[in-house]
């Protein structure tokens, strides 16, 4: 099968520092009918202008504002002409055969709208940060394998829950589907978001393992930084209420209060009020997050019984915090 035209959309704000490496690794795995879209969320340090000049070959969409992930990559995948779109984040280095093996999964799983890619910790590129999404009974949303020494991924593609917007190549005809990213997420969860309307409407994911990229691990919105707390806290909110099937959300509602007790909990205790703010902010959106709750599950097309294979169990408290302070170990 011929491959179709690739468009690899990057959303950047202020990631003039990545872009000359992160833009070279795709040159070098792109062909003469692919394109790069790079969007330039309104960023202060010209990286936008450093493309027109040093990079004629991307295509760059200015926005006026910074319409963040969800914005910024919807206006990209607006403007590309691509049959397959590429999604990558600016601070993220694809390793040699990247795209290929992207594209070698996804051309083997018909039916899947999306395939994950791995991501790597730039300092630790032995060990997954990301790959791909997986969804736990409290209604927390995970990066798969963070921690894997990178040896012991499949090889061959393996289905898996949905794909991280930070390395991913997706089907337009599943976009034209489900529709693109929620815009009022910002950032954070919106491709958690845009996986489980995937699933609500049948299309499947997989996980490319041989396809990597060396990634620094929330260079933009800051490991713990009281903004990616606040988005968090909001955008699962929005999240839970928005897409998770009746039947299922009932089933997971005491699990999902009580990490929400806890967090909120721990929150106060260590005084990051942020984490607060975020599910409160959510809160305040019920009546507009119900209305679209109605349009989304109205178009709902795979039976529950399906989805809820894609539910894995949460892991006790202790388990997630452990979990943490590894993740903070390959952070260091």
């Amino acid at each position: 099968m011929t491959r179709p035209p690739i468009s690899a959309v990057i959303p950047t704000w202020n990631g003039l520092r990545y872009l000359p490496a992160c833009l070279m690794a795709l040159r070098a795995q792109l062909g003469p009918q692919d394109e790069i879209v790079l969007v330039d969320n309104a960023s202060r340090d010209g990286a936008g202008a450093w493309a027109r000049r040093y990079a004629p070959d991307v295509r760059v969409v200015a926005l006026p504002t910074n319409l963040g992930f969800a914005g910024g990559t919807n206006a990209g995948i607006r403007a590309a002409r691509g049959e397959l779109l590429l999604l990558i984040n600016d601070d993220a280095l694809a390793e040699p055969g990247c795209v290929a093996a992207l594209w070698a999964a996804l051309r083997e799983s018909p039916s899947a709208g999306a395939a994950a890619g791995a991501l790597v910790f730039s300092r630790r590129p032995d060990r997954v940060a990301s790959a791909g999404i997986r969804f736990q009974a409290d209604g927390v949303a995970t990066d798969m394998h963070i921690g894997l020494p990178v040896a012991e991924l499949p090889q061959e593609p393996q289905p898996i829950f949905g794909a991280s917007g930070g390395l991913a190549l997706l089907r337009r005809r599943m976009l034209d589907d489900v529709g693109l990213f929620a815009e009022e997420f910002f950032s954070y969860l919106e491709d958690v978001d845009l996986a489980w309307r995937a699933r609500l409407r049948g299309w499947d994911a997989v996980l490319a393992g041989g396809a990597r990229a060396r990634h620094v691990y929330s260079a933009t919105g800051g490991q713990g930084s009281p903004f990616k707390q606040a988005l968090l806290g909001r955008n699962r909110v929005r999240v839970l209420v928005r897409v998770l099937p009746t039947p299922i959300l009932r089933d997971l509602l005491p699990a999902i209060l009580r990490y929400d007790l806890l967090a909120v909990g721990y929150a106060l205790l260590r005084g990051q009020a942020a984490m607060v703010r975020g599910r409160v902010a959510g809160l305040r959106e019920m009546p507009r997050l119900l209305a679209q709750r109605r349009v989304i599950q109205a178009g709902r097309s795979v039976p529950v019984g399906e989805l809820v294979r894609w539910i894995e169990p949460a892991p006790s408290p202790v388990e997630a915090l452990r979990l943490q302070r590894r993740l903070q170990a390959l952070l260091a």
